[in-house]
């Protein structure tokens, strides 16, 4: 007979668990330095359609996201943070449903998968993530 944990588990959905997150900056090596010299945090510039953008390796290992720094590209941008879900078209239509808006819709990330960005019912802005090794 299973335990009430095993039970509550079988029934649950699968979790939206955070799995990136983003922080805008106006001066990257300002930034680099201070997140460096405050958690230990290494950043590595990779090639992506953002210019400058650079990952942040927390050194957390599995099951700790790491990031993405990259220029801001308004004045009030916020941290983004990535909230992985199984279907980014789903759960955009479920954040409208309940009141959110969707700032940037689908989006392929070429051969990694799909993000959208949100803004929640208090103006708080997350994205959802869709891993999917198809995507172009």
């Amino acid at each position: 007979m299973p335990t009430r944990k095993q039970g509550h588990e079988a029934t649950k959905q699968q979790a939206a668990s955070l799995v990136w997150f983003e922080i805008p900056a106006d001066n990257l090596n300002r930034a680099k330095t201070f997140y460096g010299s405050l958690f230990g945090w290494t950043f590595d510039k990779i090639p992506t359609a953002v210019a400058d953008y650079w990952h942040i390796d927390t050194g957390g290992g599995d099951g700790t996201p790491d990031g993405g720094l990259l220029p801001r590209m308004h004045p009030r941008q916020p941290i983004t943070n990535y909230i992985s879900v199984p279907s980014v078209t789903d759960a955009t239509a479920k954040v409208e449903t309940l009141g959110g808006k969707i700032s940037k819709s689908k989006t392929a990330v070429p051969q990694m998968g799909y993000f959208a960005i949100c803004e929640d019912t208090e103006g708080n802005t997350f994205a959802l993530w869709e891993m999917n090794e198809r995507a172009k």
